[in-house]
């Protein structure tokens, strides 16, 4: 997770706005989009066309562009917050979109934030190609179910299991079919007014949320945001044992029917999070247009690549901003600030400092805890390591030389099961 955040912002999100547009789909194409990956494929493709024609009809609302193009990197999620099977996109796009100038060099044009009828546009757009998609492919109402489910026929154990996570109920065992069992101050949701949120809209179960927005010189806050997006499924300090042998696991926020967390059995857990793990060969990370591996633009934008042009000639590299609206109301938020979306971004880099594709665990401590673990709190030195020490009675025998205890701290589920009854 920190990984992945930190190689998206300092090598491939030049510094312009990034907004996320969040896509859930209905619940019914949940279960065929667990394990089909080329279906995933298709329905990421739609939605990023969908976005991306959105934001170029934006820009040449405001003028004539040359060659626009867009970009974005979708994070595919298979997990809600109370660990029920349910995939969904997370796209961080570019807030704007990369035109040709004079010389056939990317020029950024930042974008006004979209409106709520944007929202409800694309919206409806995605709720009626996705399943003209799905027709073509044979998975309409009227196809055959024993060819448009395989996996039923072929593997019924994991297609009962996908099935079940998804609408929340286990699987196999003493409960079966029962829901799992949820818990908190629960009340009537039909007593509850429906929450609008702003850049937020639902068509067929289709929906569509882009109210997050991040300034194009916050990079920590992007990369929190990217963080956000490739988490894990489950916070382990939010799962915690019952006297009884049964598992808790709380909520981040509260549901809107009052539910705050949910009891399992040790296997439920299990077989929730068995469901969760994604199909072979299926990327959960994707890149789209001008971000794209192979797009021919990328190098001219990306950190890295534009801090080398820029080095060779920066009176020739055009990759400066140029505003072509702003709006007052263009704020959102993400955590507790609002950020407003700048008027003139620009795209240098923040460091020409070459760096391996991979971090070190004592630089992402420090990116994410804030916290340098090699720094020396005696003289302020950087610490490197010198061996690692495996034998124990050798680790042992170097601890009591320094003083220091040579035994851990006992662990609390232990000393309970060695107490005597």
């Amino acid at each position: 997770m920190s990984d992945t955040a930190a190689h998206l912002v300092d090598r491939v999100f030049p510094r312009v706005p990034v907004r996320q547009w969040v896509l859930s789909l209905p619940y019914a194409l949940r279960y065929r989009l667990a394990y089909d990956a080329q279906l995933v494929s298709g329905v990421l493709d739609i939605f990023t066309r969908t976005v991306f024609a959105s934001q170029i009809r934006s820009a040449r609302d405001f003028g004539a562009v040359r060659k626009p193009q867009c970009g974005a990197v979708t994070f595919i999620q298979r997990f809600d917050s109370a660990l029920r099977l349910n995939l969904h996109l997370h796209m961080l796009a570019i807030d704007g979109v990369y035109a040709a100038d004079e010389d056939g060099h990317p020029q950024f044009q930042v974008l006004l934030a979209p409106d709520d009828e944007q929202i409800a546009q694309i919206t409806a757009s995605l709720a009626e190609r996705i399943p003209e998609f799905l027709q073509r492919r044979g998975l309409g109402p009227e196809s055959d179910p024993e060819e448009s489910d395989p996996l039923s026929r072929d593997q019924p154990w994991l297609a009962g299991l996908y099935a079940a996570s998804v609408f929340g109920k286990v699987a196999f065992g003493p409960n079966a079919g029962r829901r799992v069992s949820r818990t908190g101050d629960q009340i009537d949701p039909e007593s509850i007014d429906t929450l609008f949120s702003p850049r937020c809209a639902t068509v067929s179960g289709f929906s569509v949320h882009a109210n997050v927005s991040v300034h194009a010189e916050d990079r920590e806050r992007l990369e929190r945001l990217c963080r956000y997006c490739a988490r894990p499924p489950i916070a382990t300090e939010r799962l915690e044992a019952l006297a009884d042998g049964r598992l808790l696991y709380r909520f981040k926020r509260p549901w809107r029917d009052g539910t705050t967390h949910i009891v399992m059995e040790p296997l439920e857990l299990m077989e929730k999070l068995t469901a969760l793990i994604p199909a072979p060969r299926a990327h959960l990370l994707r890149y789209s247009g001008i971000l794209a591996p192979a797009a021919k633009w990328r190098p001219l934008i990306v950190p890295a690549g534009a801090a080398a042009a820029s080095l060779l000639d920066s009176a020739s590299m055009a990759t400066h901003s140029c505003a072509i609206g702003t709006s007052a109301s263009a704020t959102e938020s993400f955590g507790a600030s609002s950020i407003p979306v700048p008027a003139e971004p620009t795209a240098a880099p923040s460091s020409t400092t070459k760096h391996g594709r991979n971090y070190s665990w004592a630089e992402l401590m420090k990116r994410v805890f804030a916290l340098d673990v090699l720094l020396c709190e005696r003289c302020g030195g950087r610490m490197k390591i010198i061996a690692t020490i495996h034998p124990p009675d050798t680790t042992q025998r170097i601890l009591e030389c320094l003083g220091l205890p040579s035994r851990g701290p006992p662990s609390p589920v232990v000393s309970s099961l060695t107490e005597p009854f």
